[in-house]
């Protein structure tokens, strides 16, 4: 063999070896998937950017009730025209008009809150430029208001911060739980995720060992037929059966490849690693009451108190329609200004300055329209009463149905273990059996099916539970295993 065809091979060799080496494979626990896809799945990071996005939101709110310090003005407002100046007998002169007003206002606002009024602190200044003066006379005239207190205070009206300080806090706490209901959420979803695969890398083992079954099978039979002790349709029965076996090892295979990509992609694993799930039969010991599961459920989660808040929701629609019937308002003003051609002269001695408003809309005649206003709230409120008192119901029936189905799934569990156990044993008996002749080739196949049948019962069985497990945990909250909850209001939930 010469150099070069001594080198190409060489490459082919460590080719293949890199090939190998780059195909890893991993094993994961139902516990490791299900921790990866909280951390790191598309969902897990959408539920996180929410949560973020409500506690803005109620940051927002709160900042309401705070001191504002705001500046606001105009900088400048030039004006270069003809305008039309009335005189006193009536006629109209176009003079022309060429000025600048610039002014601000430093202002510090608050709510009142039990009131739903505003009271502020003010000071503004004004400068006025006429650059069409008159030869000695002052191009530039200030006015200000050193001091300002001023207070909007509408009356019998609705007081929509009132009605925040009741629902904002409850919406936030009803978000908070939401949030750890999404990720119990997820942990459910890739749990039936993990299932798909590994009933997938269950069907490749079941038709692996199926097949390297017939080809045992089809050494037996040809020895056979080679002595005489059997005929041919056996043995092409066998052949048949080891080419079904061929083809449904490759279906197998081709499943697991798909349901491995989506789960992959699901998690955020890189496509080059081969996954190897392990069988989660180890069925931790707790039980399960009723009773426990509805207080867990009320006590925490977010569609429990997401009940009150609808009541309080209804509550202040009917608040707000009461508040239209009539509107008064009142606006009050005191401080200090003053005019001056110099900037510093308005600070000096300032004359007082003080107003004092009530204004008042009251339909006379509206031919009903408040009273269909008010009827309406009423009604939308008796409405969300009955549609509470009904989703309750649903609510405890829920919790109900789910705990009765989890212990019966448990129970169904043991069974289905058992049965796969007894029928793995008869078939390795049949199979025994078989090769010294007391079994026909029809009753080991009746075994073998029987074996995958039950061997699949039991996959789904476990499926079944694991997926009314962290069912059952998004319902209530709760971590029956350890005894523990999975959220408390003392949890933080601020941003990182």
């Amino acid at each position: 063999m010469n150099k070069t065809a001594t080198l190409f091979l060489a490459m082919i060799f460590f080719l293949a070896i890199f090939s190998v080496q780059g195909q890893q494979t991993v094993s994961y626990t139902l516990e490791d998937i299900i921790e990866r896809a909280r951390s790191q799945s598309p969902a897990a990071l959408r539920a996180d950017t929410q949560r973020e996005n409500r506690y803005w939101l109620y940051r927002l709110y709160q900042s309401n009730f705070n001191p504002q310090l705001r500046l606001e003005g105009t900088l400048p407002q030039y004006s270069q025209a003809f305008s039309n100046v009335t005189q006193p007998d009536g006629t109209i002169e176009f003079r022309e008009v060429r000025q600048n007003l610039v002014d601000l206002e430093l202002g510090l606002r608050q709510v009142i809150s039990p009131t739903g009024g505003v009271i502020s602190v003010n000071s503004s200044t004004n400068r006025f430029d006429n650059f069409l003066a008159a030869d000695g006379a002052n191009q530039t005239r200030w006015s200000g208001v050193p001091v300002n207190v001023r207070l909007n205070q509408p009356i019998f009206a609705y007081n929509p911060y009132k009605w925040d300080r009741k629902i904002e806090p409850i919406r936030f706490e009803e978000s908070k739980r939401e949030f750890v209901e999404e990720m119990e959420d997820i942990s459910q979803f890739v749990t039936e995720m993990f299932f798909d695969f590994l009933v997938a890398q269950v069907n490749l083992d079941i038709a692996t060992k199926n097949l390297a079954n017939s080809e045992a099978i089809l050494q037996i039979e040809r020895g056979r037929y080679n002595i005489g002790t059997t005929y041919e349709d056996k043995l092409l029965q066998v052949e048949l059966q080891v080419l079904k076996a061929k083809q449904g090892v490759a279906q197998a295979r081709l499943d697991m490849e798909a349901r491995s990509l989506r789960l992959k992609s699901y998690i955020g694993l890189n496509e080059e690693v081969d996954l190897n799930l392990a069988l989660p039969d180890d069925i931790p010991e707790f039980e399960v009451n009723v009773e426990d599961a509805l207080e867990y459920a009320f006590q925490n989660r977010s569609e429990a108190i997401g009940f009150d808040r609808q009541r309080l929701e209804a509550q202040a629609e009917v608040a707000q329609r009461r508040g239209e019937r009539f509107q008064m308002n009142l606006n009050a003003s005191y401080g200090y200004n003053k005019a001056a051609l110099m900037w510093g002269d308005i600070y000096s001695n300032p004359n007082t300055q003080a107003l004092v408003t009530l204004g008042i809309e009251v339909p006379i005649l509206d031919w009903g329209r408040n009273k269909a206003r008010m009827s309406i709230a009423r009604s939308l409120q008796k409405l969300t009463e009955y549609e509470i008192d009904q989703e309750i119901i649903n609510f405890e029936q829920t919790i109900f149905t789910r705990v009765r189905n989890f212990i019966m799934l448990k129970d169904r569990l043991e069974i289905t273990k058992a049965s796969d156990e007894v029928a793995e044993k008869r078939y390795e008996i049949s199979f025994r059996r078989y090769q010294s002749g007391n079994v026909s080739i029809t009753d080991l196949g009746i075994a073998q099916e029987d074996k995958d049948i039950n061997r699949r019962q039991y996959i789904e069985s476990l499926r079944d539970y694991w997926t009314a497990y962290y069912e059952l945990r998004k319902l209530t909250l709760y971590d029956f295993e350890n005894q523990q909850l999975l959220y408390t209001p003392e949890m933080s939930f601020q941003e990182e």
